[in-house]
């Protein structure tokens, strides 16, 4: 079990920490050299790493904006140990206070790597109170309470902020600014996907052949995550049928596993499904399909609609989504006549321009406004 305390300090009891938890640490690349994919940005750290430890000062604020489970926690990991120094986790919605934040921010040591994760989400006090911190390495404390309070800049040793976000459009201007380094980690393609898991099966002593591994990659929705995750099923098919992970049995799990040849699962075609048949094709807007399909907006809009559009099944307009062509000849149906509204955005958007776009165009009759 792990239990977060009211500081962000994670603490771990080893003796009740659950099987999955151990293999997603396990898994975890250690380095940039493990770190499979996301070559220009590899590149570009590499430069920024190697130059903070000859100038021996912490690196610069870094933040990584990607969908869900592309590496943005694997890459402050990462950082620390490139960098030598301690890393200290937690996440946007646990710091609801100043307080918690000002009791991290007094335990770091030089040079300490602090991640918040989704941190679009603190709230606007513990953002306001970041601005000094992260400019000057103070932290502004308030002594005293009506007419004879006063303000104490308390220092703070120089660190680095590593924050990841899932939306990166709900990020507010002086927050973002504030970072040195921001990057937007895209999507896998399938060859990346394909070496990201037989490098997890020879850590799991899972024997796989490389047929099987592409098949589970092109399924796997761009996403590390995701193939590990399949791997991990396919293993236990695997190990009940007393054999290696072939193709074909691969291809079974997968199948019993409700995850098709496109790599969509069985939300995937139930939210599509929904648009499809229950509202002609759309434009019908996000509170609807997830009311539709009995999923949270959030999750919707943040896990299955990135890879849905990306992926040219899904369009968004100005007055909601709708289905393209690819979705219904995906189903083996006919594309009603003006299926899909001029002005669509075409598919192969990426994920941050998906998250970014619809602060500008979602109303709320679409069931698409940021609270």
């Amino acid at each position: 079990m792990t239990i977060i305390e009211r500081t962000g300090r994670v603490v771990v009891n080893p003796a009740t920490e659950s099987g999955e938890e151990r293999v997603e640490v396990q898994l975890r690349p250690q380095n940039l050299s493990q770190f499979i994919g996301q070559e220009k940005l590899k590149k570009n750290l590499r430069v920024f790493l190697a130059a903070a430890k000859e100038r021996k000062e912490p690196l610069d604020h870094a933040l990584f904006c990607a969908a869900p489970g592309l590496g943005k926690t694997t890459l402050a990991n990462i950082i620390a140990k490139e960098m030598g120094a301690n890393l200290r986790q937690t996440s946007g919605p646990v710091l609801d206070r100043v307080g918690d934040l000002a009791a991290i921010l007094t335990s770091l040591s030089e040079g300490d790597v602090f991640f918040i994760d989704e941190i679009h989400r603190l709230s606007r006090s513990v953002e306001e109170a970041l601005y000094p911190a992260l400019e000057e390495f103070k932290l502004d404390i308030i002594v005293g309470q009506g007419p004879s309070a006063k303000t104490v800049k308390l220092p703070l040793p120089r660190f680095t902020l590593v924050g990841a976000t899932t939306r990166s459009g709900l990020l507010t201007s002086p927050l973002r600014d504030r970072f040195g380094i921001v990057a937007t980690l895209e999507f896998y393609d399938a060859a990346e996907l394909a070496q990201i898991i037989l490098r997890s099966a020879a850590i799991l002593k899972v024997d796989i052949d490389p047929a099987a591994a592409a098949e589970v990659a092109r399924r796997s929705r761009g996403t590390p995550r995701i193939a590990n995750r399949l791997l991990r099923r396919i293993r236990d098919f695997a190990q009940i049928e007393k054999g290696r992970v072939t193709l074909a049995v691969a291809q079974k799990a997968l199948a019993a596993l409700e995850v098709d040849q496109a790599g969509l699962d069985r939300m995937d075609c139930l939210i599509l499904l929904s648009i499809i048949e229950k509202f002609g094709g759309g434009p019908v807007g996000l509170d609807t399909i997830a009311v539709a399909v009995s999923e949270e907006r959030e999750t919707v809009e943040d896990v299955y609609e990135p890879f849905l559009i990306k992926s040219g099944f899904l369009a968004r307009t100005p007055r909601g989504r709708v289905a393209t062509p690819l979705a219904y000849a995906h189903f083996g149906k006919a594309v009603p006549a003006g299926a899909v509204p001029a002005g669509a955005v075409p598919a192969g958007g990426t994920p941050q321009s998906v998250a970014e776009e619809l602060q500008f165009f979602d109303g709320p009759e679409n069931g698409s406004q940021s609270s």
